[in-house]
């Protein structure tokens, strides 16, 4: 299992984090994303972050704004997002990829599994 927590309401420019507790799975053999989805449009990713968390990939609409960590030995990967926008509104998903997709498939969302999302609220 996948549980996603730490969304809520933020004023733009503000910040939160996200983490995601896995349970079930051996968390440590997984490549680990993040996804989005605003209301009316599709699901979306933001980021992405491999196994041994010594390479991660963001979208270009959230590059240099979040930042996808990871932290095996406690089950639990993590969402900074920084200097949030209303345009980052949307339900945020965490996931675990297929283990021999490559970047692309991930980014396409190539998931083995998927947790329950969280809400994020950018105020204007």
């Amino acid at each position: 299992q996948l549980q996603a927590s730490g969304g809520g309401l933020v004023e733009s420019g503000g910040s939160l984090t996200l983490s995601c507790v896995v349970s079930g799975i051996n968390l440590s053999i997984y490549p680990m994303g993040w996804f989005r989805q605003a209301p009316g449009k599709e699901r979306e990713f933001a980021a992405t972050i491999t196994w041994k968390g010594s390479g991660t990939y963001y979208a270009d609409s959230v590059k240099g704004r979040f930042t996808i960590t990871r932290d095996n030995a406690k089950g639990t990967i993590y969402l900074q997002m920084n200097s949030l926008k209303p345009e980052d509104t949307a339900v945020y998903y965490c996931a675990a990829g297929k283990r021999y997709a490559t970047g692309p498939q991930l980014r396409r969302g190539a998931m083995d599994y998927w947790g329950k999302g969280t809400q994020v609220t950018v105020s204007s």
